[in-house]
């Protein structure tokens, strides 16, 4: 039996996709830029992120190499056969789909983009998302070619949002007010974190579905943190139950077609002490003056430094875990950072029109100090040429979200 190397199949219909033609077309043509300003004869994309951004496909490697080619006449994506067509119907443009029969078929499919009479003899990678095989094959493979790092020009571009992306990113921070909402109305002493946490998914993800009926329907998910483990930022839920004057902490992430959204508030269930109000007062209060000081023109540090003598006054900026707030867009707990618009002291980006950041100021007191867990607050601010829009609508602090048991 001859079994190809690669092949094309375009199984079904196109799919639509979260955004327009015309807005993956002006995506490519600021890509084809970089090309061109680089002197470079193609870019090869690995990372998931630039691969939804550049062509709306999503891919699930599961062990497997994925990538997207990219030249000043040609945008292929590369994916494995075990996704049959869906990469091409879930593409704004071509794909290949390369098979297991051989080792190295991923890269046999790159070479048939452009051509073995062809070598390029300058080419763009993601030097923060290729793994270190995948780069030692590249440079065998293109053993005369030079390779450049595109990755950071490429986060640039993403930074600034269109208007289509402002769109989904809003719509997503409605589904994560939503989320919530229904959260807080199952919240009662002996529900479990897991149970609270099943409600907020299954409720954001029917929102989305009303939303964008044709979209695909992943990874939408919601850490709901309790006592010892608001500590943490990213704890994921277990199965630990609530109890009268626990601190809580609801984390609402809705997933629209690899944009993520988020919502997160600091709770306490029936009662709090005074020395847990004076801390969740104290970061609340960091966080109205966040909320005031996201404007165009303000460098990213700038609002750190502020922030963090704030805190001093306070007394807590010995407690604070991590920086003030971060980029949002295509992007996940898998994938996607946009480092250069994170709000902390080494950032010096300055803030503009259609940029997106979360002020999000966050403290921890450990176990055994009065007031122990972790406060955090969250919000998303769209930039625009006065100030800034707070788009999160659920309200916090201690006037809000003492939340009595329901039973």
């Amino acid at each position: 039996m001859n079994r190809p190397d690669f092949f094309k199949l375009k199984n079904g219909e196109k799919s639509k996709l979260p955004f327009s033609k015309k807005e993956y077309d002006i995506r490519l043509k600021k890509l084809r830029d970089i090309l061109d300003k680089n002197n470079l004869d193609m870019i090869i994309l690995t990372s998931m992120h630039n691969i939804a951004y550049y062509t709306g496909f999503i891919y699930c490697s599961f062990g497997r190499p994925y990538g997207c080619i990219v030249t000043k006449k040609e945008i292929v994506t590369i994916s494995a056969n075990i996704d049959a067509s869906q990469p091409w119907r879930r593409s704004a443009y071509e794909n290949i789909i390369y098979t297991d029969w051989k080792k190295d078929n991923f890269l046999k499919a790159i070479v048939s983009v452009i051509g073995k009479n062809t070598p390029p003899k300058n080419i763009g990678i993601e030097n923060d998302h290729v793994t270190l095989e995948i780069s030692q094959k590249l440079t065998s493979l293109f053993s005369f070619s030079k390779f450049s790092d595109v990755s950071k020009e490429l986060m640039k571009l993403r930074m600034v949002k269109s208007k289509e992306e402002i769109q989904i990113i809003k719509n997503g921070a409605k589904v994560a007010d939503i989320g919530a909402e229904e959260m807080i109305k199952h919240i009662k002493v002996g529900a479990t974190e897991l149970d609270i946490s099943i409600i907020g998914r299954d409720k954001m993800e029917l929102e989305i579905a009303k939303i964008y009926p044709d979209a695909e329907y992943m990874d939408t998910w919601v850490w709901f943190q309790s006592g010892i483990n608001t500590d943490g930022a990213h704890n994921p839920k277990t199965l630990r139950k609530l109890i009268s004057g626990d601190i809580l902490s609801l984390n609402a992430f809705p997933m629209i077609s690899g944009y993520y959204t988020a919502l997160e508030r600091t709770l306490f269930l029936d009662e709090i002490d005074d020395a847990s109000l004076k801390a969740w007062e104290a970061n609340t209060k960091v966080h109205k003056r966040g909320l005031e000081l996201i404007k165009p023109g303000i460098k990213c540090s700038e609002i750190c430094h502020e922030l963090n003598d704030l805190f001093a006054q306070l007394g807590y900026l010995h407690y604070r875990t991590f920086g003030y707030g971060h980029s949002f867009g295509v992007l996940s707990h898998f994938y996607g950072r946009e480092s250069g618009l994170e709000l902390r002291e080494d950032v010096d980006t300055i803030l503009e029109p259609n940029m997106i950041v979360s002020m999000e100021p966050m403290i921890m007191i450990p176990e055994g100090t009065p007031g122990s867990g972790g406060y955090r607050e969250h919000d998303i601010l769209v930039i625009n040429e006065e100030g800034a829009e707070n788009i999160t609508k659920f309200p916090f602090g201690p006037e809000h979200n003492i939340i009595k048991s329901n039973d």
